[in-house]
């Protein structure tokens, strides 16, 4: 494959991975039935479902760019570095905001 194409494909994996939304908040009741889980369960069991699928495209999509060399990395604005900085976050913190906000950090440094 060309560098041209590299880093195309690898910009698409970075789209792919950061396109998953997180779920809307649920609706304020105004009555309570009582078989009915509480919505504070409910929405922390939305974003315990989220961060999930959230690292697990991390991992599908973001890790396989390490297997790119360095220059295609730095093309798309990482390095091989961060991106193993961020496979080591615990899982309740989104790798991929953390991934951006390390780079918009760099991007600010370097100007």
């Amino acid at each position: 494959m060309k560098n041209e194409e590299l880093t195309q494909h690898a910009q698409n994996a970075w789209e792919k991975a950061s396109q998953l939304a997180p779920p809307p908040k649920p609706p304020q009741l105004h009555f309570y039935m009582p078989a009915m889980p509480s919505m504070r369960l409910i929405r922390a069991l939305d974003m315990g479902w989220w961060h999930f699928q959230r690292r697990r495209l991390f991992r599908r999509h973001i890790l396989s760019l390490l297997a790119y060399d360095d220059h295609v990395l730095l093309d798309i604005g990482h390095c091989r570095e961060d991106i193993l900085w961020a496979n080591q976050l615990p899982l309740k913190v989104d790798a991929i905001h953390a991934l951006e906000t390390r780079q918009e950090k760099r991007q600010v440094q370097q100007a």
